[in-house]
């Protein structure tokens, strides 16, 4: 029930385009048993289903611009090769701490960022 309830959240969060990520891996490390290389794995499987669903809302709503998506989507898929080849090298310990400074970062520009 658990896991159901993480999933929930962070579907919410996903659907709401901030990214389901930010709760998804802390709450799998924390609540479980799971290591971060363990549970960023899973989120990038449980992104594939939840960004489908996600695109398919946004898209009806005219909130996607095609001609911009198409730049980023070539630079996202370059990015996540060269992402898995390097977290593959880091150490989970590493890479926990990592990701915590990441989210600590981008929780304080959340704080101060202007309207």
């Amino acid at each position: 029930m658990k896991l159901f309830f993480i999933g929930l959240i962070s579907g919410i969060i996903s659907g709401m385009g901030i990214g389901g990520g930010t709760i998804l891996i802390p709450s799998l490390v924390f609540f479980t048993e799971l290591n971060q290389k363990e549970a960023q794995g899973i989120n990038l499987v449980v992104f594939i289903p939840v960004a489908i669903a996600a695109l398919i809302v946004h898209y009806k709503e005219g909130n996607i611009k095609i001609k911009q998506a198409k730049s980023i989507i070539i630079g996202g898929i370059f990015g996540a090769i060269l992402g898995s080849l390097l977290v593959l090298k880091i150490n989970p310990n590493s890479l926990r701490r990592y990701f915590g400074i990441f989210l600590l970062f981008i929780g304080i520009y959340e704080l101060i960022k202007k309207e």
